[in-house]
C-alpha cells in the first residue's frame, strides 16, 4: 500500500488526512486488490477505527456536494473511494487548534487511481463530479445524526476554494437546496459549531 500525505492550498502539510493506494495485482484474467483491511488500516492510521456505516453515492457530471461535517459528539471520520468515474474531493480543516485551520485541499479520486481518502474528524468534506457519472463508497466511524450535521457553503468567500470550475467549463455546478443554504465558516465559528 502506498501512503500519500495531503498538502493544503497554501502548500502546507495537513496533519491527519492521508491517501491510501492499495496494491493491484493484474493478469490476463483481470485484476484483484484488497480495498480495505482493518488491521493494516489501523496500523497506518495509528488508532483503532471501527466503521459503523457504508454509504454509496452516485452523481452526474457537474454535481457538487458539500461541504458537510457532523459536530461533536457525533463527529464522523470517513474513508472515501471512487468505484466508477472521477471526482475532485475537497477537504477543509475546521480544527481551531490546527496549524492548517481554514486550509483546504483538493484530491482527485478515481476508479483508475484507486486512491482512498482518509478524512478524520474535524474536517468538512465535499466533491465535484468531473466525469459523465461517478460512484463513491465511503465508510464512516459514526452514524449519521441530523441534529449534528452542518453544511459550509461550497463557495464561502473566506475560504476561496478553487473548485476548478473554469477548467471544467462549469459556471454553475449542480447543487442541492441544502448545500445552497449552508453557513459560512465564520458563522459556524461564531456559533461554536466547529472543532
Amino acid at each position: 500500500m502506498i501512503i500519500e500525505n495531503i498538502i493544503s492550498s497554501r502548500n502546507l502539510l495537513i496533519n491527519g488526512p492521508i491517501c491510501l493506494i492499495p496494491q493491484k495485482f493484474s493478469d490476463s484474467r483481470g485484476y484483484f486488490y484488497e480495498s480495505w483491511n482493518r488491521r493494516l488500516f489501523n496500523d497506518v492510521i495509528g488508532r483503532d477505527i471501527k466503521f459503523v456505516q457504508d454509504n454509496h453515492s452516485q452523481s452526474a457530471y457537474g454535481v457538487l456536494r458539500g461541504l458537510h461535517f457532523q459536530k461533536k459528539p457525533n463527529a464522523q471520520a470517513k474513508l472515501v473511494r471512487v468505484i466508477h468515474g472521477k471526482i475532485l474531493d475537497v477537504i477543509v480543516d475546521i480544527r481551531n487548534n490546527s496549524a492548517t485551520f481554514k486550509e483546504w485541499a483538493i484530491i482527485e479520486l478515481s476508479k483508475r487511481n484507486r486512491k482512498q481518502l482518509w478524512i478524520p474528524e474535524g474536517f468538512a468534506h465535499g466533491f465535484i463530479t468531473i466525469t459523465k457519472k461517478a460512484e463513491l463508497n465511503y465508510k464512516t466511524n459514526n452514524f449519521w445524526n441530523k441534529e449534528s450535521e452542518r453544511t459550509i457553503l461550497w463557495n464561502d468567500q473566506d475560504l476561496k476554494i478553487d473548485w476548478k470550475l473554469n477548467q471544467l467549463n462549469l459556471m454553475n455546478p449542480i447543487t442541492s437546496q441544502k448545500d445552497d443554504e449552508g453557513y459560512t465558516l465564520k458563522d459556524l465559528e461564531n456559533q461554536e459549531d466547529i472543532f
